[in-house]
């Protein structure tokens, strides 16, 4: 019999830590290769974690709630067969520092306050903070009493890397010369702000929000400060995709096995808009513009829950319609079933919403951080239109709908913010109506 370590895999690119939700199986139980025996809840998606061994369950290492660093031991698995390999290396080594590991004790919490006194002498909450937090705060001199008003967007509140790593920006904005003069920092500190006195009543209900609407609500927020938002917005005819897909979907359905909808059309012309308008495929980074090179186009998913999950599709311009279809329904399934990986919530370039599918003909949408623009497609209504024709206009029934483009001024100038919109619109108008797919 050898004992194997079962260490947290690493779950997508940036994803250096997770929180374990819950546990599966329970000691003593007999688990099968590849079997699911815990829950574990990242920044990015919650997902199962299978057993890299089968055997038993010998013993859980973190409990349920604790933060838990990538290649950091989870548990112990008892299996047949010769030794796989010396489980005794220390985790440490193999994947990093110790302050990046998870926090078992409080002693390992307190070596690192104590290794900064200065740091942490002040009085502060007593929020568990995980030891690369606490890291990161002693590096940049945050005090624990400034470490508390922190906005954490973790399991029970817990801030992580990524809130931390935010609020450190903010900080370093406030601290800039320009931002003496700068109205946008006077109106936004980087602190949350003062909690707003609400009146309840004894008929109402509070509800607690969920990790996930905490994290959407802190990103919606840091979007709509960093990002100088401007909307423009265009009608399209799409009455050549409406009647093309009424003639195709029967049958694309019983080859395909899966419906035909109109978001793979959406993301074609988007694409198509892109290579196009290179420009829009980028990010900023300080006072640098990052240019794209793969067009990843993000699409936000509404969950049974209520919230929103945006999956990406890599590479979207060199798919097909049909691709494309494949694609879009596999994720989409997936996201509503929390079957997601992290690397498939990650990595997007450009961001489309249908806001039609609520039966809403326009949006504003939030621009996803770090992109720079967020495409709200509305619902396809049936409108009479001027119809021109060889022998004069005409007025038609037509299938139309409104585009609304959302893009960050502080890159994209409203010529290329419109332009861009309105080459999308084109894309789905010159729709061939003798496409095979």
């Amino acid at each position: 019999m050898t004992n194997v370590e079962m260490l947290m895999p690493k779950m997508g690119e940036s994803i250096i830590e997770g929180t374990i939700l819950t546990w599966l199986k329970k000691e003593g139980d007999t688990i099968e290769q590849d079997e699911s025996v815990l829950e574990v809840a990242t920044d990015k998606v919650d997902t199962e974690v299978p057993a890299t061994h089968g055997g038993i369950l010998k013993k859980i290492l973190a409990k349920e709630g604790e933060v838990v660093a990538v290649g950091a031991p989870i548990a112990i698995i008892e299996t047949d067969g010769e030794n796989i390999g010396d489980s005794s290396e220390p985790v440490a080594e193999k994947e990093g520092s110790k302050e990046e590991l998870i926090a078992s004790s409080p002693a390992q919490t307190q070596a690192i306050l104590a290794s900064s006194p200065a740091a942490f002498s002040e009085q502060g909450d007593d929020r568990f903070y995980s030891p690369l937090v606490l890291s990161i705060a002693k590096e940049e001199n945050i005090g624990k009493a400034e470490l508390s008003t922190v906005v954490g967007t973790g399991k029970q509140g817990r801030v992580t890397k990524q809130d931390i790593l935010q609020y450190v920006k903010s900080r370093e904005f406030e601290k800039s010369p320009s931002s003496e003069t700068n109205i946008i920092s006077q109106t936004t500190p980087s602190s949350p702000a003062p909690r707003v006195e609400v009146s309840i009543s004894a008929q109402d209900e509070i509800i607690e929000m969920d990790r996930m609407r905490k994290l959407i609500a802190q990103r919606m927020v840091d979007s709509k400060r960093i990002s100088a938002h401007v909307t423009s917005f265009v009608e399209a005819d799409v009455t050549n995709i409406v009647l093309w897909r009424n003639k195709v979907k029967d049958g694309f359905k019983k080859k395909e096995g899966e419906s035909l909808t109109f978001t793979p059309f959406f993301i074609e012309a988007v694409a198509k808009a892109i290579r196009d308008f290179p420009m829009i495929n980028i990010s900023v980074d300080g006072d640098k513009i990052i240019k794209k090179k793969d067009i990843n186009i993000g699409m936000a998913v509404a969950l049974p829950t209520g919230n929103l999950i945006v999956p990406i599709i890599k590479n979207a311009d060199q798919l097909n319609l049909k691709g494309l279809s494949n694609k879009i329904n596999d994720l989409a399934n997936r996201a509503r079933n929390n079957k997601l990986s992290p690397d498939e919530l990650s990595g997007g370039t450009y961001t489309v919403s249908n806001v039609g599918s609520f039966g809403n003909v326009m949006g504003t949408p939030i621009i996803p951080q770090p992109q720079v623009a967020i495409l709200a497609i509305g619902a396809i209504q049936k409108k009479p239109a001027v119809v021109e024709t060889p022998t004069g206009d005409v007025i038609a029934i037509r299938h139309k709908m409104f585009l609304s483009h959302s893009y960050d001024h502080r890159v994209v100038d409203g010529s290329l913010g419109g332009m861009f919109v309105r080459r999308v619109a084109d894309y789905l108008e010159s729709f061939d109506l003798n496409t095979e797919i």
